[in-house]
């Protein structure tokens, strides 16, 4: 038997795998995505087709979560977070014509067991951010996070590591 409990309020394609145990909050859009048991996905938050998110996560709303993103087990998301899948995005092809689906390469991006990214970080297109990494508020992660390491600013450095 599954339980979970998901807002009225919230936009759920029939596509979206919610595993048992899973919290879904008001003004929520999920389309395509796979999100693991007991992981809470916050208000007005974004999870496009093909994200797949583990056990026990924690997803802040305002944040974004587009095409190309894995989060692993036991990982914090907070508030307003921006996920990037393009590394040249455009609005129109060389000759002018608005892009489509075919004229873009999604780049993945990984999120490790148990790391955290701050509100209002931006992660780009391709990083991986490594196991029990910390990524700081207002943070613009332009390369890898190695694991237990704790990265802050624009662009984001490494200011320390965990013990």
């Amino acid at each position: 038997m599954t339980s979970q409990s998901v807002s009225p309020l919230a936009k759920i394609a029939p596509d979206v795998k919610l595993g048992d145990g899973v919290k879904v909050y008001d003004f929520v859009n999920l389309y395509g995505c796979t999100i693991g048991e007991n992981s809470k996905i916050g208000t007005f938050v974004e999870i496009q087709k093909g994200v797949v998110i583990g056990r026990n996560c924690k997803i802040s709303s305002h944040s974004f979560l587009c095409e190309g993103v894995t989060i692993e087990d036991e990982v914090f998301i907070g508030h307003n977070v921006t996920f990037i899948n393009d590394l040249l995005p455009r609005a129109t092809t060389n000759d002018g014509v608005p892009q489509t689906g075919a004229d873009w390469v999604c780049v993945p991006t990984y999120i490790r067991r148990g790391a955290t990214i701050g509100s209002s970080a931006t992660v780009l297109a391709g990083i991986t951010v490594g196991e029990e990494a910390m990524v700081g508020a207002g943070s613009v992660v332009t390369r890898d996070v190695p694991p237990r390491t704790v990265v802050a600013g624009n662009p984001a450095r490494i200011l320390r590591t965990l013990d």
